[in-house]
């Protein structure tokens, strides 16, 4: 199975679970949240999809990374745009995020390959 394939199905299914466990309101409010959050508004959803790259390269959190990567690359943005962000986020995030680059770059490219 595929890296992008892979990630996405483990995702889902991890998601499913969560959403499933008995009284779990939290957490439906929160993804209900996270939605709203990137929808367009005065910032459209390709510049908050960028943002919450950068963020998640900063924070460390490679699952996160993951995901916005992929809707980023459902967006249209070029390879040229993410270095860009890559960068924002190293010179933001200091030289502990290159390790997260060189992962997301890898990501990026699998999923330029599964076009």
């Amino acid at each position: 199975m595929d890296t992008v394939k892979e990630f996405n199905a483990y995702r889902e299914r991890m998601n499913d679970k969560m959403m499933l466990a008995p009284n779990n309101k939290i957490m439906k409010r929160i993804y209900s949240l996270d939605t709203l959050t990137y929808q367009d508004g005065a910032l459209d959803t390709k510049t908050k999809e960028m943002l919450g790259l950068a963020a998640s390269m900063v924070l460390r959190c490679d699952d996160c990374i993951r995901y916005h990567l992929q809707t980023c690359h459902e967006l249209g943005i070029t390879t040229e745009e993410m270095m860009e962000i890559f960068g924002v986020a190293n010179l933001v995030g200091g030289t502990i995020v290159i390790p997260h680059t060189r992962r997301a770059l890898e990501y990026w490219e699998a999923l330029s390959e599964n076009q």
